[in-house]
This record gives C-alpha cells, structure tokens and sequence, in this order.
C-alpha cells in the first residue's frame, strides 16, 4: 500500500531498481552528493541533457502528461554517494503555480512504495523534492521539500556546484592539443584582424562555445594583441550562439584528443553515454583500421579499414553506459584520434561541402535533395540516420540498408525526409563534395536546429546555464 509522507518524514524503501515519478510539467533533475552534501562533478548532474549517470545507477526519462521519470537501481549507486536528491525547477513561474506537484516511488514489481505531495510551495522557482539516502544498511526516502527563491543558483551552490567560473578561468583550463592535420573539418579561427578586447564572450557565450571555438578566439585575442597592441576599433559584432550548443542528439561533452604511434589501444574515460564522432588523422601510408572493443575485448565491426596514405576521417561509435569507450587501432605512423560530440558535425547546406575521407553531415533544414560527387576509386557507402521522432540521446535509429553503395567515382543525388538526419559517410577513402538541391521549408517554420524548436541544451553545462538565471 502507498505511504503518503508529509514534509520531513521519511521511511524505508527496498534496496533495489527503483522507478521515481515527478509530477506535474516540472524540469527534473538528480544530484548524487557524498556525505558532504556536494557533488563530485558535473557527471554528478542526471538532467535531460544528460540523462544517465556514468555508474548508470540514475537514468532520467520522460513520460506522459508532464511527468519524469528516475530510474534508480540502489545496487549500483557508488559507495562516494550518500544521497541521491530529487530536484524540480520551472522556467517560467513559481513552483506554487504547479498544480499536483508531487514525486512518488514504485518497487521493482510496480507496486506504489511511498510518495509525497507538495502542498506548501510558494514563490520558489526550485526545490530539493525528495531524496534516497543510506541508513543502516539500506536505502530510506525523505520527503523534503525544500525550495529556493534564487532558483537553481542558490540550489546549485548549496550543493558544491560552480556555477560563478571565470571565462578567462575556463580558457586557461581547457588544454591546447598538438594541431591536428590540416583538415576542411576544422573549425574556422576567429578573425585575427579583430581587436583582442571585441573578440572577449559573455560567460553565458563562453559557455555555449565549444573548446575549438574557444581556443580559436584565444588565438585571435594573442595574435591581436601582437599585431595592435595601442589601436582602437569599434565594437565588433556580439558572439553568435554556435550550433552545437543546441543540438540535441547525442551527448555534449568538451573534445578528447589522444595521440600516438603504431598499434595501441585507446581508452577514454568519463564520457557520457551514446553516440559520438571518432576522428582519426593518420601520417605516412600502410595499413589503417580502426575498431571498438566490446567488454570482452573482442572487435567489433571495422569504423575504419583502409591502405589510403594519410587517411583522415570522421566515423560514429557508441560509448557505453559506463563512459569508457576503448578502440584498437593499428597504423604504421603518427596518429591522431578525437572523440567529439556528434553537435560538431558540419551542416548540409546549398554551398559545396568538400572533404576527403568518411565523415559524419547533419541535415536540418526540411525536405531537399543531397547531391554527392565522389572522385576515389575504392567504396563510397553513405548511410541515413532519420532522427525525428527519435527521443533517446543515448541511441541512434537502425539506418537500414546503406542509401549509397558503390565503387569508384560517381556522381549520386539522394531526395533526403525533413531534418533532423545524420548522414553519414562510413566508407569514403577518396575527395568528395556534397551539397543540398530544391531545399523546402521545415514544416515547423523554421530550420530544425532554430532555438524555437529546440529542447534545452543537452550537457552539464546546460544544467548550470540554467542555474545562472
């Protein structure tokens, strides 16, 4: 039978995979804190932008009419963690103008365990609803409910969030790797003509860039202050928002760049689940393959396997729920390998994409035809992620059978659905140029990555632009 607990009770729940509802239209969030009260991280954060905890013992859903769902296997919680809070917040209002906000929980057979109605809410914009905390031995709930009337600032604080870093702070932390091989991938640098003082972000901005972004406009500001130290300039137009901040498939995590020589195997650590873009820049010639090893250390199928001299390439691999993606690579030379969120791919557009190599396109415009010109003599295998109406970060939809694939050069024209869509070249070892034809208008109005249609930045960093304001 349900146990309704008023505010401050609290009682025993079983040790075990426990389902946690919150009610009513509430943004939803858990926190894993230690004795201290306070997180490890930003892993620590499950959100909707990053709904699973490395350990995967808290994964965050969403479900029907407003409500979210935790998903807690107590078993699996890190002995670090004390406690895993229960946290709602609103974007718009107070908590008070929530009706039958609530959190209730279900054992592992479904049956409804112990539950708590919040009926005192007030002007709040944030609140610790609930939290699962050790006690002798076990697992109990306790109904908290309590509110912040700074929002998610003062509720991010409290429990050892940063949510007051430094831009110039953030620059100095984020390390500079050794310059990839030139690649039409890279980024473009910020304009070197521009005053180092008009190129400085906003820290919201600075936040919303990605580390390549943010190294560039480094580079600028230096090269600047070399080149002008004593002019003045007007001001220089606002930083605009990059897209990968918005995207919303996949994780969004700060770049890891590892290099090396010959055969290895490469390990990378506390990444979130789901699919991400391994990019691989190889010197010299032979033998270059590529693949993801499973937890028994087998091979999986070939990302990458090839003889091409000086291959480059993007390709899609998929972390799994305990963030260590581990890939065995064997090459006869200096190597390169990135992982990065699938937000930084390059977006189909009318102007002529080119590049050399596999790599990973995003189409999100409406519906158009994707006109491909393929100038090597070995495969060229194109295949089609259809991500509307798919709502799992951690997964991609089956592409199906390859909408392209051939040997040697050609020329090919794909009608391409509305966006969003991956397309991705796995196999390319040859120049390639893409470009979009007869684009029509998305049938919301806008481009698919527009921030009107957009969820809420995924990342830890979205949850703490959040809690700034």
């Amino acid at each position: 039978m349900l146990r309704g607990l008023i505010k401050g009770d609290n009682a025993f729940v079983p040790t075990a995979a426990l389902r946690v509802a919150v009610r009513n239209g509430v943004d939803v969030a858990a926190l894993l804190v230690t004795e201290q009260g306070r997180v490890r991280g930003d892993a620590d954060i499950v959100f909707d932008g990053a709904p699973a905890h490395p350990s995967g013992a808290v994964r965050l859903s969403a479900g029907e009419d407003g409500t979210v769902w935790l998903d807690t296997g107590l078993t699996s919680v890190e002995e670090d963690i004390t406690r895993v809070l229960v946290v709602a917040s609103t974007e718009e209002g107070a908590l008070r103008d929530v009706r039958g906000l609530s959190v209730e929980v279900f054992g592992p057979d479904g049956a409804a365990v112990v539950g708590y109605e919040v009926t005192d809410a007030g002007g709040e914009t944030a609140m610790v609803l609930a939290e699962l905390y050790r006690r002798s031995g076990g697992w109990k709930f306790r109904a908290v409910g309590q509110g912040y009337v700074d929002g998610l600032t003062g509720l991010a604080v409290d429990h050892g969030v940063d949510v007051d870093e430094d831009p110039q702070e953030v620059l100095e932390r984020i390390p500079t790797p050794a310059p990839p091989a030139a690649s039409p991938a890279a980024p473009p640098a910020a304009p070197a003509e521009a005053p180092a003082q008009d190129l400085r972000p906003t820290r919201d901005q600075l936040l919303d860039m990605t580390p390549d972004q943010i190294r560039s406009l480094a580079q600028a500001q230096t090269q600047a202050r070399a080149q002008a130290p004593a002019q003045t300039h007007p001001p220089a137009e606002p930083v605009s928002r990059p897209d990968a901040s918005a995207w919303t498939c996949g994780p969004v995590f700060r770049p890891r760049t590892v290099t090396g020589r010959d055969n290895d195997v490469i390990t990378v650590k506390d990444l979130p689940p789901g699919p991400v873009m391994v990019e691989l820049a190889v010197k010299g010639g032979g033998y270059t393959g590529l693949w993801r090893l499973d937890e028994s250390n087998a091979k999986g199928r070939p990302l990458v396997n090839t003889t091409e001299k000086e291959f480059r390439g993007r390709v899609i691999a998929s972390v799994p729920e305990h963030g260590r993606l581990r890939l065995r690579l064997e090459a006869s030379d200096s190597w390169q390998v990135r992982i990065l969120p699938l937000a930084e791919a390059r977006r189909l557009t009318e102007d002529r994409l080119e590049n050399w190599g596999p790599d990973v396109l995003l189409h999100t415009r409406g519906t158009a035809d994707v006109t491909f010109h393929f100038k090597g003599s070995s495969n060229f295998i194109v295949h089609l992620y259809r991500l509307a109406g798919h709502t799992d970060p951690t997964t991609l939809p089956h592409p199906g059978r390859a909408a392209v694939n051939e040997i040697g050069a050609r020329r090919e024209t794909l009608p391409l659905p509305e966006g969003p869509l991956l397309v991705h070249l796995s196999v390319a070892d040859g120049l390639w140029d893409a470009r979009l034809k007869d684009v029509q208008p998305h049938s919301g109005g806008q481009d698919a990555d527009s921030p009107a249609k957009l969820p809420k930045p995924r990342g830890a960093l979205g949850w703490l632009r959040r809690a700034r304001r």
